[in-house]
């Protein structure tokens, strides 16, 4: 190797451990590196207890930030404890260690618009000094800026209360790449614009949800009753709707799942469908496969494509959801399928009925601790019908027009998000490269 190609080398070596970013405004490409303070350095803790304030107890949530505890849990836990809770004020941060998957050493968000409240003191509570951007450090922890740095400090798992055991010290010895002044806002603005951009994409969205559901209450009879209220042009004069259950118009099955102990029923070619995949939508591909053993050793079944299903089980927003299988696929127990008899009654206006419903379906449940569907349940669920397949089809494909346009739209908010993820890679340093 000659020494100048290998004086190149080097050289561009040692050009990837600069501490820039790879994208930078034109105005700082001579503005050098980035320094790299500790986080003690530049914030300082907030510690200032509650007391007698009559402030809303908060909680944390990975991917969302502050929340109400009584939002959250459905009641207030501070109990005895919140005289004893940080009060946080606007623009202060505050660290939640629970582990996540968005963020698996915990997450760091920053007050804005609550004016002042109570966090839990088992939250790590700090406030920038004077000279620092709080939205520039909003997107580095957005970034996840701590979280490899903080991994070398968890020697075991969560705790009893799910909070991982990193203490303060370690939290505060965050390093974090920090530029100029002016150059932290100018990358907080550009970034703000574009999540200003998102918002109002995602505003659109929930405004397209918003008329569907609306709509759907007019073509589809309410709780109740057995007339739609909104009869669709060339059907106005027709007979009124059949009155009938779920079951009169279809069987409805579930699946199962085969031992999870064996190997040799999983990893096969035969796509198996969880209720984590029920959202309103067209399945077409599984995340996870069983083998042909797998199936027919367990109580799993392959259900055709255009079954529709529904999910049975959960306390939060899955059960009672509904989706049209787009492949063949086996499902598991928690899944019912719907499989029509074939008397006239179309799958999309099917589809289209239930998913209208749907908190009206979640109402239904087992009595017991759990609130849970079963396949009596659901073939017990009240049905009307217009007799015309005409009519059924044309209220099915007004309302998959509809989807069409919320899934679009979900599209362009999913590329810009992509576009917003790339972007902030390219303007903060690599962390493995700044911290090398």
């Amino acid at each position: 190797m000659s020494n100048k190609y290998s004086s190149a080398m080097n050289e561009a070596n040692n050009e990837k451990k600069v501490m820039v970013p790879r994208l930078r405004f034109p105005e700082f490409r001579d503005a050098g590196e980035w320094a790299v303070p500790e986080l003690q350095e530049i914030s300082m803790p907030v510690d200032e207890r509650v007391g007698d304030r009559q402030l809303t107890p908060v909680s944390i949530s990975a991917g969302i930030g502050f929340v109400p505890q009584a939002e959250k849990f459905g009641r207030d836990i501070s109990g005895n404890q919140y005289r004893l809770y940080t009060l946080v004020r606007d623009g202060d941060f505050v660290y939640n260690k629970g582990n996540s998957l968005r963020f698996p050493q915990g997450c760091v968000y920053d007050l804005q618009g609550w004016g002042e409240v109570a966090a839990p003191n088992v939250f790590i509570c700090f406030r920038l000094k004077s000279g620092y951007e709080n939205v520039f450090f909003r997107y580095c922890f957005e970034k996840n800026a701590h979280g490899l740095q903080l991994k070398k400090h968890i020697t075991s798992g969560a705790r009893s209360n799910g909070l991982l055991n990193i203490s303060k010290e370690a939290f505060f010895g965050v390093r974090i790449p920090t530029p100029k002044r002016k150059e932290q806002k100018k990358i907080a603005d550009c970034l703000s614009s574009l999540d200003e951009v998102i918002a109002a994409e995602s505003q659109k969205l929930d405004s397209l949800r918003a008329y569907k559901k609306g709509l759907m209450r007019q073509l589809f009879p309410r709780e109740g009753e057995t007339v739609p209220r909104l009869r669709l042009p060339g059907f106005q004069r027709d007979p009124q709707w059949t009155s009938a259950t779920l079951g009169d118009i279809a069987n409805v099955q579930s699946g199962g799942t085969p031992a999870r102990t064996n190997p040799a029923y999983w990893n096969g070619d035969i796509p198996w469908v969880t209720t984590s995949l029920i959202d309103s939508s067209i399945i077409l591909k599984a995340d996870e496969y069983i083998t042909k053993a797998g199936l027919e050793e367990s109580s799993a079944k392959i259900f055709p494509k255009g079954t529709l299903l529904m999910a049975m089980y959960g306390q939060g927003k899955t059960r009672g959801r509904v989706s049209v299988l787009g492949i063949d696929a086996a499902t598991n127990q928690a899944c019912a399928a719907i499989i029509l008899k074939g008397r006239g009654i179309s799958t999309d206006f099917v589809f289209q009925n239930l998913a209208s419903r749907y908190e009206e379906i979640r109402k239904i449940s087992n009595s017991g601790g759990q609130e849970n569907l079963s396949a009596g349940l659901i073939e017990g669920i009240s049905f009307s019908f217009p007799e015309n397949e005409s009519e059924q089809e044309c209220i099915a494909n007004t309302l998959s027009s509809i989807d069409g346009l919320i899934t679009a739209q979900r599209q362009k908010i999913d590329a810009l998000e992509i576009h917003k993820k790339g972007l902030m890679q390219q303007l903060f340093p690599v962390m493995a490269e700044a911290l090398a």
